[in-house]
């Protein structure tokens, strides 16, 4: 967890650990109220979970099935060390045994594999009910104390700017926030005016914010889609309600690239037969602390450092400006993102940052985003740029 990138940047910051620690301290009270428990370790997986499965003579281990390298590695690790690894597919919307293709056969082109998902009339299963019991957990007596992890919160400076303020607890990790979430969100208009406020750049309602719930698995995409089809069959459908499924496609669509490609999607050419991208570390780290000098990518770039949170928006305009005008390693942006992010999630991470390298699966080959327009078309009369303009990061 606090390995250092390859591009010299923490795995995960402050902002999403205390976040991930709100989410855990949540699932210990859930398990607790069904007869459970949550046992916390810390440590290298192939170390310290045969070590756990030793201490409580467990014969298995059941995770979810993630398709990206490193969680791969880590679970072919432990089964040639002879043990038992069953995985579990399942933090899609859609199963990929539902879809009317194979993952190595899905279409490359996103609008084609949405569209052939439409057009099969493929729909979501609903999600599980909470099961009242939870089987106990097994004596830990022989557990050695030295593995054993305590998350706790940590301290934090509440932003009155933030986007997300997971400090107040409506936006706290875990699930019980998550769930009160969609109800407040889906109780108001704001699902029939979606499309036209998603772009926005500061508050808390001009998008959904469930990615932060998504990305930690507080929140299922089952279960917001479940909340998304009830609120358009008692308050109607509309663009903006579509679009919300339009995104929870994106999630997917990045979830099942992974099957199909796997490694690939981390080398630096990605998808592409382009050259090595080339790379400037002053000019990253100006991009990082949000000193390059063009006014509304900085103020995107403290924001993100600040609070752990950017609109989706600003993601693409700050992604750009790395990568076509400072001349950057697109790796390096996405690796910062993972540092960084509240919401980061390896699948739609690497995906996003793939596409707008033009080394993925856009048909476009690359989204280079003019930040002059980007500021008239979003930030016209200069509030945003106003509202980060003091932050200075150290």
């Amino acid at each position: 967890m606090d390995a250092a990138t390859t591009w010299g940047g923490v795995r995960m910051d402050d902002h999403r650990r205390h976040f991930l620690a709100a989410t855990l301290a949540d699932l210990k009270s859930q398990l607790a109220a069904r007869g459970s428990m949550l046992l916390e370790v810390t440590g290298a997986p192939e170390v310290v979970l045969p070590a756990l499965m030793d201490a409580v003579g467990a014969g298995a281990i059941h995770c979810e099935s993630i398709a990206a390298p490193e969680e791969m590695a880590q679970i072919a690790v432990l089964r040639s060390a002879g043990i038992v690894v069953e995985t579990c597919w399942q933090s899609s919307l859609l199963a990929p045994t539902d879809l009317p293709f194979q993952a190595a056969q899905m279409p490359d082109v996103f609008t084609s594999f949405r569209q052939a998902i439409e057009r099969a009339k493929v729909v979501p299963a609903l999600p599980l009910p909470v099961p009242p019991r939870v089987p106990a957990c097994p004596d830990i007596s022989d557990i050695d104390a030295a593995l054993l992890h305590r998350s706790g919160l940590l301290p934090i400076t509440h932003d009155p700017r933030s986007s997300f303020p997971y400090d107040l607890a409506a936006f706290a990790g875990g699930e019980t926030a998550a769930a009160a979430h969609l109800v407040r969100y889906f109780g108001q208009e704001l699902a029939h005016t979606y499309k036209q406020t998603r772009n926005g750049l500061a508050g808390t309602d001009y998008s959904s914010k469930f990615s932060p719930w998504l990305a930690s698995g507080a929140l299922s995409a089952r279960s917001a889609c479940a909340a998304l089809r009830q609120f358009e069959a008692t308050q109607g459908a509309n663009d903006s309600t579509y679009w919300l499924w339009f995104e929870l496609m994106w999630r997917d669509y990045f979830r099942l690239l992974h099957l199909k490609y796997g490694r690939r999607l981390y080398l630096a050419q990605g998808l592409s037969q382009a050259p090595p991208p080339s790379h400037n570390g002053r000019r990253f780290q100006r991009w990082c602390i949000g000193e390059t000098g063009e006014p509304l990518v900085d103020a995107g770039m403290r924001e993100l450092a600040a609070t752990g949170y950017l609109s989706n928006r600003l993601r693409q305009v700050v992604a750009s400006f790395l990568i076509y005008d400072l001349g950057c390693d697109w790796r390096a942006g996405a690796a910062w993102f993972e540092s960084q992010l509240l919401d980061y999630d390896v699948c739609s991470n690497q995906g996003n940052w793939l596409y707008a390298a033009g080394r993925g699966t856009d048909p476009r080959g690359g989204r280079r985003f003019n930040p002059q327009k980007q500021t008239q078309d979003h930030d016209p009369t200069g509030v945003y740029r106003a509202l980060w303009a003091a932050s200075r990061i150290a």
